[in-house]
């Protein structure tokens, strides 16, 4: 995991190096800049694969093309067999995605199953930026006439640039002789029903895609909420390390009184990891909120409920582990919410899970990303691992519609029988802004804060509307910390607040 900045066509390198400096929490163990091309990449290194050898900028033997990468390839040992007869000088995961653009264009980057934002440049005028299909690591890019600029967070724009700030999009990469073409879809377009017995087949790919992100030079650990998702990531870790004869950490917060808490403990001493609690009271959350609204670049309510208690935990987790993994992806694959209950008819599910899954890049994935990086952590997210991801979407959507009076995600409570305690594999959701106590101790305190007449006079300042005032709240941190951002080009809201 890393910071990335680089720029495409003219421009004063000058004005590159703070842009790089902003990010110095995602990547503090080391930096790399360099101009190639007439082009200039920059890094910032939190070292996880190859912690010796993976300094980048990563280039070729003759030095002729080079890359910036922030994220993991998980499948690059695969991959490096695919390359095999080129010289690979390091053993960095990112560098497989530096020969396979090298070697056969950046079509090939559909070959990889990873989270990542790259961005390649060749003395020979070759350039290239994309980013993972599901968009799990982040990237931004703003163009100023012949010039682009790419980032891994919004902040490290400079004010001028802001305004013209946009995402880039997931499972796209971008050259200047094609545009933005898309190598891969975030749910693979692969036709047919999944083969064989459906729980068999929602462990193994599960427990395939948990081992596979366990990767890396660096300890491990899970962010454990005591819900279903999050506790199926850490049964899997724990058997994993138990059979290398080590014991995984994991990392539960919530108020002192907090549902989710007590649930994760349970959990850890059933899988027998080496288990953190992180208590916040009230004062605590509110004391916080400006920091974490800055952090996450979203004033969006929902999201900063649950930011708060995982800005915490990312904190502790930072403190024992370079890496985590989170539960991310699972509720948008196996229809997990609640309103997707009055969704009856297959086909109109079916789209609703796609249409969720786009748009994670812009709502948890950005929470996830930024909350740990702020504390130089990587988070990873096995569901949306995509062999995960494919064998979701061509299950039978029935399998995911529960019968009346039925909980949600039959299949994967089904699946996993045994490796959880009954209640706790059987438990009711409930949402983690909810579960962890940030709802009881934010929503009204901070809304109370707000006038009406406050209210009524600032809520239209952007389109759509403010909701309510505790998003007004928020929404005034986040604009005095990007005061030049558009937030209709670079912000996604959910649908309620």
């Amino acid at each position: 995991m890393c910071g990335i900045v680089a720029q495409y066509g003219p421009g004063d390198p000058a004005e590159l190096e703070p842009m790089l400096e902003r990010l110095v929490h995602r990547g503090p163990d080391d930096a790399g800049t360099v101009q190639v091309g007439g082009h200039w990449l920059g890094h910032r290194r939190l070292s996880i694969v190859d912690v010796e050898g993976g300094h980048q900028p990563l280039r070729l033997p003759d030095s002729s093309a080079q890359l910036v990468g922030n994220g993991e390839i998980y499948n690059h040992v695969t991959l490096r067999r695919v390359l095999a007869g080129r010289q690979l000088l390091t053993g960095s995961d990112n560098e497989v995605a530096l020969h396979l653009i090298d070697r056969d264009g950046p079509d090939a980057l559909a070959r990889t199953n990873g989270m990542f934002a790259i961005v390649f440049a060749a003395e020979d005028g070759r350039f290239v930026a994309a980013r993972d299909p599901v968009g799990i690591k982040p990237l931004y890019w703003a163009r100023r006439g012949a010039t682009i600029r790419f980032a891994s967070e919004l902040h490290a724009f400079d004010p001028s640039w802001q305004g013209v700030v946009e995402p880039f999009p997931p499972g796209c990469y971008w050259t200047p002789e094609t545009g933005v073409r898309r190598f891969a879809d975030s749910v693979p377009r692969v036709t047919g029903p999944v083969p064989g017995d459906p729980l068999r087949g929602a462990r193994d790919v599960l427990i395939d895609a948990v081992d596979r992100q366990l990767m890396g030079d660096v300890p491990v650990g899970v962010f454990l909420s005591g819900g279903l998702d999050s506790s199926l990531v850490a049964a899997i870790a724990a058997r994993h390390y138990g059979r290398l004869g080590e014991t995984l950490q994991t990392f539960a917060v919530g108020t002192i009184d907090s549902p989710d808490v007590a649930a994760a403990r349970r959990v850890a001493e059933h899988i027998g990891s080496r288990h953190h609690e992180i208590v916040y009271d009230a004062e605590q959350a509110l004391e916080a909120l400006p920091v974490v609204v800055r952090t996450i670049e979203s004033f969006d309510p929902a999201l900063v409920r649950s930011a708060v208690p995982n800005f915490f935990l990312a904190r502790e987790a930072a403190q024992h582990v370079k890496v985590v993994l989170t539960g991310e992806g699972a509720d948008e694959l196996f229809a997990g919410y609640e309103y997707m209950r009055d969704i009856t008819d297959p086909r109109a599910l079916h789209d609703e899970l796609q249409r969720t899954i786009d748009g994670l890049h812009n709502l948890n994935l950005q929470r996830a990303d930024r909350v740990t990086m702020a504390h130089s952590l990587e988070a990873r997210v096995p569901f949306l691992d995509l062999e995960v991801i494919d064998w979701a979407m061509r299950l039978p959507i029935e399998l995911k519609i529960p019968a009346e009076g039925e909980i949600e995600k039959v299949l994967l409570r089904e699946a996993f029988t045994g490796w959880l305690p009954e209640d706790l594999l059987w438990r009711v959701k409930s949402q983690f802004g909810d579960g962890s106590g940030a709802r009881e101790v934010l929503s009204d305190a901070v809304a109370a804060g707000i006038a009406d007449d406050d209210f009524e006079a600032e809520r239209h300042d952007i389109t759509p509307p403010i909701r309510t005032k505790e998003e007004l709240a928020y929404y005034r941190v986040w604009r005095r910390w990007l005061p030049d951002v558009d937030p209709a080009k670079t912000l996604t809201r959910f649908a309620t607040a």
